[in-house]
């Protein structure tokens, strides 16, 4: 699932993974949603930021990645994860919880506002190389 959130980052992801396992991070979790048959149908990772683009408090939660298969959208297992590690965050002291977007990613800008998540702010990076 991670592969399909992230398609053209497969070697990063695998070195994420291992680090999770081998050099846990504090205030971090993931959230995972279940299909009828037990297997995995989505999943949330999370964990706190000291600071977030657009948010006005210290100790953020924050949205790192949020998926739900395609055939389970529109059904609220998106909106039952994200419920999940906001009250999360709250338990850890959090005031505010935030994510982001890719600015082509019309799905998930839409599931964001649909759940009262607020658009603060667009950036675009660049980079060179030397």
């Amino acid at each position: 699932m991670r592969d399909a959130l992230w398609p053209d980052s497969f070697d990063d992801l695998v070195r994420e993974i291992d680090a999770h396992f081998h050099q846990p991070k504090p205030n971090t979790a993931v959230f995972v949603a279940l299909r009828a048959n037990g297997k995995l149908g989505g999943f949330l990772e999370a964990d706190t930021r000291d600071y977030a683009e657009g948010c006005d408090s210290h100790n953020v939660g924050y949205i790192g990645g949020w998926y739900a298969d395609p055939d389970l959208r529109l059904q609220n297992i998106g909106r039952a994860l994200v419920e999940v590690a906001e009250n999360w965050a709250r338990h850890l002291g959090c005031q505010e919880m935030a994510s982001d977007c890719e600015l082509h990613n019309e799905v998930s800008f839409k599931a964001h506002l649909g759940i009262g998540y607020e658009e603060t702010g667009r950036s675009i990076h660049f980079r060179k190389i030397l």
